[in-house]
């Protein structure tokens, strides 16, 4: 019987977070207790640590977030451990949906835009922690060979998988990926592992900018200096890219990304911008028969088994992307080393 454990708290409207000892989570009839093995720092928890305008709105302290996580079953509720699908001793990872199952959408195979979304760590109780609760439904069973560092970023690769394939894979097509943090950079990998080429990225932070080169991209322009419409469109012919992948939240890049795609393109959007953008949707979207697409988290649960695939074959190496592992104690480090733009994905052990 788990009594006590540490973890990261929210505790005021405030930057920052404190670690507290405090009583472990105990698991309701639908779920089961987890002891984490592995987390990673999301750009979502970036926004929580710093207390901007999204956060102010949206969380309520005191809480426990976090919400990327991979650990073992080690207690099961009543209709969990009745259902058999589960067992001590499961590595799995977190889907961080939590939905209902019941409302239209759910109905309908979109559990990911569920009416009645509740989200780890922004929601609800997050991961930052020795141990979690997770509603069975939400559980994803893991290889049990498969790194914990690895099977903790399943939930930020799965938002990748859903950009890239959302519309259609662009295997064989060229693709232009905007915006390079822990997401794009894994798009890069992926959109290399399905034969899409060439594989363009715009990425303003040095390190990111290397790693994406370290993914496969075949060309990274730095938005800052480069006209990287203008020579997307030379080393295309003129023609522009298949496929753009916008995950910068920036309104000046989604606007070039139209630039850049082709006719009868598809554009995956899974950047969130701070406010409005104004489009020339005639010529950017109408003209062109460009295919645009939203996108929310990811299919559950087709875009985890796509995950699977590309991550237990081998199909693409993500340690690149995994720059820097704290002790879950040592987390102000690992939120530093991000603010400063010297790391990309953070991995926290208990």
């Amino acid at each position: 019987m788990v009594c006590l454990m540490k973890a990261v708290f929210k505790e005021k409207p405030a930057p920052g977070a404190v670690l507290k000892e405090v009583d472990a989570p105990k698991p309701g009839p639908n779920d089961v207790l987890i002891k984490i093995d592995a987390a990673s720092i999301c750009g979502t928890d970036m926004h929580i640590w710093n207390w901007d305008e999204w956060a102010q709105n949206r969380i309520k302290p005191p809480m426990i977030f976090g919400h990327e996580a991979a650990g073992k079953i080690v207690e099961l509720g009543s209709n969990a451990a009745a259902a058999g699908k589960l067992a001590l001793g499961d590595f799995i990872s977190v889907e961080t949906h939590v939905y209902d199952g019941t409302c239209e959408q759910c109905k309908r195979g979109n559990a990911h835009i569920c009416e009645n979304m509740k989200i780890f760590g922004v929601d609800m109780n997050g991961i930052f922690a020795e141990y979690a609760v997770v509603p069975q439904q939400n559980a994803w069973v893991n290889d049990a060979a498969l790194p914990p560092a690895i099977a903790s970023i399943q939930e930020p690769f799965g938002n990748a998988v859903h950009t890239v394939f959302e519309g259609g894979a662009p295997s064989g097509d060229s693709a232009l990926v905007l915006g390079c943090g822990p997401i794009g950079l894994f798009a890069v990998g992926i959109l290399k592992a399905i034969g899409a080429s060439p594989v363009f990225a715009v990425e303003p932070t040095p390190l990111r900018a290397r790693i994406a080169s370290q993914m496969g991209a075949d060309r990274v322009f730095d938005p800052r200096t480069d006209d990287y419409v203008k020579e997307i469109l030379t080393a295309t012919n003129g023609k522009g890219v298949g496929a753009v992948l916008e995950m910068s939240g920036n309104g000046g890049a989604l606007q070039n990304g139209f630039k850049a795609l082709r006719p009868g393109g598809k554009m995956n959007i899974l950047g969130v911008f701070p406010k409005d953008v104004s489009l020339d949707v005639s010529n950017g979207i109408v003209f062109k028969y460009a295919r645009v697409h939203g996108i929310n988290g990811r299919r559950i649960w087709d875009t985890w088994e796509k995950t699977r695939e590309l991550l237990s074959e081998r199909k693409v190496d993500v340690r690149p992307v995994l720059t820097h592992e704290f002790a879950l104690s040592d987390f102000e480090k690992g939120f530093a080393a991000i603010k400063a733009g010297e790391a990309a994905k953070v991995i926290l052990k208990p």
